[in-house]
């Protein structure tokens, strides 16, 4: 039920209450029957999930299937390697989603500890917990708002809904009834649970608790939003089911053609294992997950804290960015940017909080309008290091920073001129008088509503003189107002007179003298209109939803250029959104459910939505989107917890910064899957082709897997880091629906046959010596192969050859690796022996055949990849 739009009256006697709150015994039994004014939560996800989660892709049941086959065979040194792998990306999985899913307690954290409440007419303390609807609530400053309530009562009374609404500036509550549909933010007669008193006092009743308010809606929402697989689980999941495929297919048909020709069966099923071993990339999953990692810690740098690996793939294929305006696109710091005074428009620079910046001109009474506003003020202008914040009113706030500005500093001026009356801002007068003495005269300075100022003035101050306020004056300087709120400037008039002396409150506010206008906003981020237009060059787009006012948001979408119509949250309920959704740039004054829409209409269009909010009403949305990005100075712990990513420094920029390293991040992917899957089909077909000809086997399982985990995992690492290519930002998102493999099936086959081709040359020269120097030969061939196969990756994105530090050491360290196994003891383990100079050389001579063949190869084949 809305009570917004009912009286007082009828309030009360819907919720059979009155004045004097519920008694006692009422308070109890409707305690049982609504129950306890708190957020109920669904089971969590417990860390046994999160464990067995990491268990469930195709890849890592091959990997598990190939370790029991080995054990049951007796192969312990095979299945021993491979199950450290499986657990140490198990181990790497959990820890990094080990506190994905804790949205609810943060809500729970939300609700105020105590609430003092009338019953049986006398003002008692009880726990939140136990407030029920029709409860008389009494709040103050400072307070936590219990539960949804109609006001009956207030004065001066102020709350900060941020958290719930997404405007930034404090609410000015009041008692007037409401006849249409609104939005939360602009239903001003009601309080929501969770909100804080920032201003004044005031009373009222209960008409929801639990899960039945606002808070409770979104709660509800957040269980019931289903989060999606990643592209990049998805497209691994493809992945593992292709692998395993091609390994059955494989060891099935070399076990039957052993059974066809009449060959001991126990010596094809090890060949068969073998085989397994070599299809499998054993280090794959380990793999991806150390370069998500590692990608996390790049982004940390760069202010972009990512909560769980897949995530940070999934950045690189953004189609849409959701972004809040308030503290993400702009500084969440009202500034003056424009003041009319004198006849003029006089321009101010410098943003934010600092007070560090000049004006356009210097006027005759540009110090008079300063002064006024930094001594007709409650709030305060502080330093913290670097930083500056306000304690009070961003507005107040806005008109202290403009004095400093000017050299005017709050604590100075009012030792020259002591307060010794005022009369507070009221919504009734839209206006704040203070009262300042000046050795023996009083001087009273005004700030309001330019048009009730500007009423009550009879003279102006311009250009160093005082004179008669003429008709024209006013045409002139309500024409200023009017140009000045139309770029969705907040406008405020300021006036002044000097009286004989203080007390006499009616007198102050009549026969004024009008001084002049400024104008302030929260402005745009210096670096955010370069940050959309990389993202509208990267083929991304940006959408602001924003809790604030249509013309604020059309003001500063105009100045960032964000693209497409500007749409009120109550139109969503009048237009077809699935049909409109691609025409419009800026929704303005948005409800929770809103936002989930919109996230709904996107990904019905096929987009990869990253959403941002700050506080509770954007959880549910964020929980949603593809990737949820929560903000780390101002986002509230509710926001935090259903997010994918938090911005530590609030900054929209930063999310360009992560879309990048996304970016990069899938490209470094595709070149070790190309990479490992080149090496291991190059693998299966050396073993597959050798047994088909009748020759013995040239490699054996622990030679495969020494391959598959140590040669060629840290190389694969380490192309992980590689540099991203300067245009990365240049093109258009891929289609997450491309898929890992899109282009590269046909050079993963093609070079995989020729590592084939050159490992069989070296295997027919070792037979001409024994089997043991043959499969050395093999063995050797194929590390060196590996080395060629990187390089070929490399150069085909046209990477400077030493622009990674890392892969040369990773290489550097393979080949000590190998070196080690052919000239130590640790031979004896992988039935390997010592090479000569000349096989050495026969084997570097085969290497650089297939590099010769194979870089003008794989240009051809990129250039048939991308033509596909």
């Amino acid at each position: 039920m809305d009570f917004y739009n009912r009286t007082i009256d009828e309030t009360y006697r819907v919720l059979d209450t009155d004045e004097k709150g519920l008694s006692q015994k009422t308070a109890q039994n409707r305690l049982l029957k609504y129950g306890h004014n708190t957020i109920t939560t669904e089971r969590g996800v417990s860390p046994l999930h999160i464990l067995t989660g990491q268990f469930t892709s195709p890849l890592m049941w091959i990997l598990i299937a190939a370790a029991l086959v080995s054990l049951l065979l007796g192969e312990h040194i095979d299945a021993g390697v491979i199950s450290v792998i499986i657990v140490l990306n198990a181990v790497i999985g959990f820890i990094q989603e080990f506190n994905a899913e804790r949205a609810i307690e943060a809500l729970k954290k939300m609700t105020s500890l105590q609430a003092v409440v009338l019953r049986d007419g006398k003002e008692r303390s009880i726990p939140a917990a136990d407030v029920v609807p029709g409860d008389v609530v009494l709040i103050a400053a400072g307070d936590k708002v219990p539960a949804d309530a109609r006001l009956v009562e207030l004065a001066g009374l102020q709350t900060q809904e941020a958290a719930l609404t997404g405007e930034s500036l404090p609410v000015k509550k009041r008692l007037e009834i409401y006849e249409k549909d609104l939005p939360l933010g602009d239903r001003k007669n009601m309080l929501f649970a969770g909100t804080v008193v920032t201003e004044g006092r005031g009373r009222a009743v209960v008409t929801s608790t639990g899960m039945d308010s606002q808070l409770g809606k979104i709660a509800h929402m957040i269980q019931h939003t289903q989060s999606e697989p990643t592209p990049l689980q998805k497209q691994l999941k493809v992945l593992g089911k292709w692998l395993a495929v091609l390994t059955i297919g494989v060891c099935f048909s070399v076990f039957m053609a052993g059974v066809l020709t009449g060959k001991p069966l126990l010596e094809f099923f090890l060949v068969a294992i073998s085989l397994a071993v070599a299809a499998i990339p054993e280090g794959l999953p380990a793999v991806v997950t150390i370069s998500l990692a590692l990608g996390i810690q790049r982004m940390a740098r760069r202010n972009a804290l990512i909560r769980n690996l897949p995530s940070v793939e999934t950045l690189g294929s953004t189609t849409v960015i959701c972004t809040d305006k308030t503290g993400t696109l702009t500084h969440n710091a009202m500034t003056v940017t424009t003041i009319f005074i004198d006849g003029r428009k006089i321009f101010v620079e410098g943003s934010g909080y600092s007070p560090v910046g000049s004006f356009s001109e210097q006027t005759d009474n540009l110090p008079l309008i300063l002064r006024i506003g930094a001594l007709n003020n409650d709030s305060r202008l502080e330093q913290d290091g670097e930083s500056w914040h306000i304690l009070g009113d961003p507005t107040e706030g806005a008109l202290l920073v403009s004095a400093a500005k000017g050299g005017h500093i709050s604590g100075k001026l009012e030792k020259e001129f002591p307060r010794v009356d005022e009369v507070p801002f009221s919504s009734e007068r839209k206006m704040m008088t203070t009262v300042h003495r000046k050795n023996d005269t009083f001087h009273v300075y005004i700030k309001g509503a330019p048009d009730i100022l500007l009423a009550r003035c009879t003279r102006i101050a311009e250009n160093g003189v005082v004179r008669e306020l003429t008709p024209d004056d006013r045409e002139r300087i309500c024409g200023a107002n009017k140009d000045l709120t139309a770029g969705a400037l907040r406008v405020l008039g300021f006036a002044w007179k000097s009286v004989s002396s203080s007390g006499d409150s009616d007198a102050y506010e009549t026969d004024l003298i009008w001084v002049g206008l400024q104008g302030m906003i929260d402005p745009p981020r210096e670096e955010v209109r370069d940050s959309i237009a990389r993202c509208r060059s990267a083929g991304i787009r940006v959408i602001m939803i924003t809790g604030d006012y249509m013309g604020t948001a059309a003001a500063v979408a105009k100045q960032l250029n964000i693209q497409g119509r500007v749409v009120a949250g109550r139109e969503l309920r009048d237009i077809d959104l699935d049909k409109e959704i691609d025409h419009i740039g800026v929704f303005a004054r948005v409800n929770p459910e809103d936002k989930l829409a919109i996230v709904e209409a996107l990904k019905k269009k096929g987009q990869v939505v990253a959403m941002t909010g700050d506080g509770v009403n954007d959880a549910p949305a964020l929980k949603r989107a593809d990737i949820g990005i929560a903000m780390g100075i101002t986002g509230s712990d509710v926001a935090k917890e259903a997010s994918d990513m938090i911005l530590l420094d609030d900054n929209f920029s930063s999310i360009v910064n992560a879309v990048e390293e996304g970016r990069a991040i899938f490209n470094n992917i595709r070149k070790f899957v190309n990479y490992l899957l080149s090496s291991n089909i190059g693998e299966v077909s050396t073993v597959f082709i050798a047994v088909l000809l009748g020759m013995p086997l040239p490699l054996i399982a622990v030679q495969i897997l020494w391959i598959n985990l140590i040669t060629d995992g840290p190389p694969a690492i380490a192309l992980s880091v590689d540099p991203a290519p300067p245009d990365i930002m240049d093109g258009k998102p891929r289609d997450p629906k491309s898929g890992i493999m899109k282009g590269l099936t046909l050079q993963i086959f093609i070079m995989g046959g020729l590592i084939c081709l050159a490992s069989l040359i070296s295997f027919q020269r070792g037979l001409k010596d024994d089997i043991e120097t043959a499969r050395t030969m093999v063995f050797t061939t194929m590390v060196l192969l590996q080395i060629v196969r990187v390089q070929l990756i490399r150069m085909r994105t046209r990477q400077g050859f030493f622009s990674n530090p890392w892969l040369w050491g990773a290489l550097a360290f393979s080949l000590l690796l190998q070196a080690a196994v052919l000239y130590s003891p640790l031979n004896t383990l992988f039935q390997a022996v010592p090479l000569s100079p000349g096989q050495i050389g026969f084997i570097l001579t085969v290497t650089a055949g297939m590099f010769i063949i194979g870089y003008p190869l794989s240009l051809i084949l990129e250039k048939a990849g991308q033509m596909r």
